[in-house]
């Protein structure tokens, strides 16, 4: 028998779940074993002390029987589950097996109506990108010039200040030792980040012997970037410093432009999560996925990524895929990560983190369940490759894996102006363009103000929608110039992708 208690007269502890069909409540407040926790209408008594965060059974659940929250199974009982047990992974097991067979049937949400929007004021390029950012960037080629492109940008920063937004160095160990797919990665991500529409000027710094050559690297960029790009060859140079120097001070002078007003339309989105704990899925994400779908709705373009953590949603995801062509892609990069798995003798359910398990998340199904929120309800649009540039409006799917670094600089290879990051945990990482790190809980949001530049816990207070105008209001003036936390803390850095899977 459910192991529910009638009204009484004391304060319960507050617990949400999402459907009503969920056999799973997300506890707001701790509770201690006897407690009583209310869950909508009813109220129930807590088995064993269970930590803020965490799941409590609002129902009994058989043993081998699915458990179910976000309306969707998120592993199989273990055991028996009585109402009122902790749930997590002492009693749930993940599902998650290898690579599936999927067939495209579509399931297309309703179009969210189409709103007026408030726009911002951007860079507008020559092929009609618009940037939040007029910047130059210090590519190096390789990482043995790495930390002299860091020295560039230190002093070349101060010295146009005011002219333009900043100078910044992108430092990376690769780009020699490399062979084949490997080394074709580390050209096509450092390319793909010279065309991003911040870069108001680029310095490719090479040394002159590495495997990924300067001169390969300029056949990747069109013409428009060409334009904006200079390059320094260290090792053909008498004096790399000053030469690179002299390259930012002209590239400075070409840069120096003014903001213009934009519609919302203009803005490229990127949407990522990291340190994720079990409120993810009920406050930040779905947050992330309203601006999703308002910025799709107007026209504009959004990107996600983290392959491996759609693993058991990602059906959510190719039942919005525009036509067969996407849907194929999208199975084509799902099954290809799950096979690298396999191949290395990996369980592909290998997920979630510690720090995940710590904040509540029980299985990958939990995570992904939660992480495909971002994508709102927008239809997928396209799918990219690592290291590919956006090539429509809308919501587009980048092949990469969950690595925070890698993936933010992945989200602003394929072209993304500004990344809303949601964390449960906190991290000050930031990547090449302003990285938004968007709290789940208040906790964090208040110890951890220097890191943070939204308090997403505000959705259980003053509601989706108050909240969802509150975050874009702070997206517009962040696209227009406000710096996010990760500027003004000065974190900025890339990461590589270094694997055997093959693109």
């Amino acid at each position: 028998m459910p192991y529910f208690l009638p009204m009484l007269d004391v304060s319960p502890a507050r617990a949400v779940r999402v459907d009503r069909d969920d056999d799973v409540a997300l506890l707001l407040d701790p509770v201690a074993a006897g407690g009583v926790v209310a869950v909508d209408d009813d109220r129930v008594v807590a088995r064993a002390d269970i930590p803020v965060g965490h799941k409590i059974a609002v129902r009994p659940v058989a043993a081998g029987a699915p458990v179910r929250r976000y309306r969707s199974p998120i592993g199989i009982a273990r055991s028996a589950i009585a109402a009122g047990e902790h749930v997590h992974v002492h009693n749930v097991a993940t599902a998650l097996a290898g690579e599936d067979e999927y067939r495209y049937v579509p399931a297309m949400p309703p179009a969210p109506p189409v709103r007026s929007e408030p726009g911002f004021v951007g860079y507008v390029r020559a092929d009609g990108s618009v940037g939040t950012r007029n910047e130059i960037w210090v590519l190096p080629t390789v990482g043995c010039v790495g930390r002299l492109g860091e020295r560039i940008a230190m002093q070349a920063g101060p010295r146009h200040a005011g002219r333009i937004d900043g100078v910044h160095a992108f430092n990376h160990p690769f780009g020699c030792s490399q062979l084949g797919d490997d080394l074709n990665r580390t050209g096509a991500i450092l390319a793909a980040l010279a065309c991003n529409p911040n870069a108001g000027g680029v310095v490719l710094l090479g040394l002159g012997c590495e495997s990924n050559q300067l001169d390969a690297m300029l056949t990747r960029l069109p013409a428009d970037v060409l334009a904006r790009v200079r390059t320094v060859r260290a090792q053909a140079s008498a004096d790399e410093f000053a030469e690179a120097m002299a390259a930012v001070d002209e590239l400075a002078e070409a840069a120096a432009a003014k903001r213009q007003t934009v519609p919302l339309s203009a803005l490229r989105l990127g949407v990522k999560c990291g340190g994720s704990d079990s409120m993810s899925g009920l406050t930040a994400n779905p947050l992330i996925g309203r601006m999703t779908d308002r910025v799709a709705a107007v026209g504009g373009t959004v990107l996600m990524t983290e392959i491996p953590e759609i693993f058991g949603a990602e059906r959510m995801l190719m039942a919005r895929c525009a036509d067969e062509a996407v849907f194929d892609r999208l199975v084509e990069v799902t099954n290809r990560f799950k096979r690298y798995f396999l191949d290395h003798g990996e369980p592909v359910s290998e997920n979630p983190s510690p720090g995940n398990i710590a904040g509540g998340i029980t299985t990958l199904e939990e995570k992904s369940l939660g992480a495909v929120q971002k994508g709102g309800l927008a239809p997928v649009s396209d799918v990219l490759d690592y290291g590919e540039p956006v090539r429509r409006a809308g919501l587009s799917v980048v092949d990469g894996p969950g690595n925070d670094a890698v993936s933010t600089t992945a989200l602003a290879a394929a072209g993304a102006t500004i990344t809303l990051f949601s964390t449960g945990r906190g991290t000050p990482l930031g990547s090449p363009v302003p990285t938004m790190k968007i709290a789940t809980n208040r906790d964090l949001a208040t110890r951890k103000a220097g890191w943070i530049d939204f308090d997403a816990s505000r959705v259980l207070d003053d509601g989706q929608d108050a909240a969802a105008d509150a975050l874009l209001a702070r997206i517009v003036a962040v696209a227009s110039g406000e710096p996010a936390r990760n500027e003004v803390n000065e974190e900025r850095a890339i990461g590589i992708w270094k694997s055997g899977v093959t693109l």
